[in-house]
């Protein structure tokens, strides 16, 4: 692995290894699938991975004028992959299904007619996949690995790429771009390159998680002991304003939010939340606790959503102001 402008480039193998042994506070419970294309492959010389991240960077700060590359991952034709943005960070790639996500970035234009994907680059596509479901707990279904173009660009609403639709990961991406096709040609080879993994449901997962909370703080100092005197943790970032984390154990004021480590926050700088799937099969997002406000996006069946606050029978599953109605959610 050899680390440039802040990113780090590592093959397949190093990739899984680095993973395993990452700490990350954020709850992730969705990954995205994109492809850039442009760049794509004609731009990609085997050896500028790093200066190709550093130019979408660029991009994304000076031209769509956000903090930060947006993706977490981008893979390249080799089968290499560059980090980008902190995986404490929310991405910046699918409006309104960012939160509780990781986004990968596969470098390349994979519209039909155009790049022919390598069989490294599917190699690295699937087991990348694989071992994010294996390291968060994700199941290998439609709803908790994502594509781009299953999502309108102005508002949100995942319509399955009905309307107003990037072809994003491509018209060819692993032979198409529908969910069907994603159901049929992709993820079974996710499920594959799990090896006989299981990956724990969600009643499994929340035996162990006493419950969840989110970040009120813009960072949050994680320390190896249940007080403030007690060493920062040195192998991991500070959480993030915003971000849900697990809790484990309870002490003295302060959460434990690692099932294998020693490592604290100070509970109060934290809220409360509780983990729910969607029931129905199309649920209305609203700007507001109530059926006259505007519909900003929609949910499907088997979503996942973290309710912040409560209103005559909405809840709130976002910082921002988005309402569904309490009903169409299974609390988890």
């Amino acid at each position: 692995m050899t680390t440039k402008f802040g990113f780090n480039l590592m093959s397949i193998d190093e990739f899984e290894n680095w993973l395993a042994n990452l700490r990350v506070a954020r709850t992730i419970l969705n990954i995205q699938q994109h492809h850039t294309w442009s760049p794509s492959y004609i731009q990609f010389k085997g050896n500028n991975q790093f200066e190709m991240q550093k130019n979408m960077k660029a991009y994304h700060v000076g031209e769509n004028g956000w903090a930060d590359i947006g993706q977490h991952f981008s893979t390249f034709a080799d089968g290499s992959i560059v980090t980008g943005r902190s995986m404490e960070k929310t991405p910046a790639c699918i409006l309104g299904f960012n939160s509780n996500s990781v986004c990968m970035e596969h470098v390349g234009n994979f519209d039909k007619g155009k790049d022919t994907m390598t069989a490294a680059h599917k190699d690295t596509i699937i087991r990348m996949t694989a071992a994010l479901c294996k390291k968060f707990g994700i199941e290998v279904n439609s709803n908790k690995i994502v594509y781009h173009h299953w999502f309108d660009l102005s508002s949100g609403v995942r319509n399955n790429g009905t309307k107003n639709n990037k072809t994003c990961p491509g018209t060819n991406f692993f032979g198409g771009n529908k969910v069907n096709d994603c159901e049929q040609n992709f993820l079974p080879l996710v499920s594959a390159a799990l090896n006989g993994v299981t990956i724990p449901s969600v009643s499994t997962i929340n035996t162990d998680v006493l419950k969840y909370v989110y970040v009120t703080a813009d960072t949050l100092n994680i320390r190896e002991a249940a007080t403030s005197q007690a060493k920062k943790a040195d192998d991991r970032e500070p959480a993030l304003l915003g971000s849900i984390l697990r809790v484990y154990k309870e002490k003295d004021g302060w959460y434990k939010i690692s099932g294998s480590q020693e490592h604290w926050v100070n509970a109060a700088y934290t809220k409360p939340v509780t983990r729910a799937t969607v029931n129905a099969s199309t649920l209305n997002v609203r700007s507001g606790a109530g059926n006259t406000f505007p519909k900003v996006a929609s949910l499907t069946q088997g979503q996942e959503v973290f309710i912040r606050d409560e209103n005559n029978g909405w809840s709130k599953i976002n910082a921002d102001n988005r309402w569904v109605k309490k009903e169409f959610l299974k609390i988890n």
